[in-house]
């Protein structure tokens, strides 16, 4: 009984979060799988190692295809995350744990530049 009221909490608070809060919740998701994937790989656990990566995969793919390339920051946005999935593909090939962190760092940092344009595109629409 207590867990459908937790999942529909989470539900409605996936419902009400802005595009640029979920943009940061999909990053912090691949940089949680990351760790993940770095833990399982010194733990010797193969397959929890690919299912992370596996996952960090999906959710970069899906970011791609939410982004509009009609735009040229959209192209080379794009760019990036194809850089991402080849990073992806090494790590996976090599299981290198310092490519994993390397990864793990350029997400975050592409997620905080978000994280400040949504504030400022806030900051924008509350002037306006």
């Amino acid at each position: 009984m207590n867990n459908y009221g937790y999942q529909h909490y989470k539900q409605q608070s996936v419902n009400t979060m802005t595009s640029g809060e979920l943009l940061q919740l999909l990053f912090d998701e691949s940089a949680k799988r990351l760790t993940k994937a770095e833990m399982s790989l010194k733990g010797d656990d193969f397959v929890g190692f690919e299912a992370s990566m596996n996952r960090v995969s999906a959710i970069i793919k899906y970011l791609d295809s939410t982004l509009d390339k009609t735009y040229s920051v959209g192209k080379e946005i794009s760019k990036l995350y194809e850089y991402f999935q080849f990073q992806i593909a090494r790590i996976k090939a090599g299981r290198n744990v310092e490519m994993i962190k390397e990864l793990r760092s350029m997400l975050l940092d592409l997620r905080n530049t978000f994280k400040e344009a949504d504030r400022i595109a806030q900051t924008e629409l509350v002037r306006n």
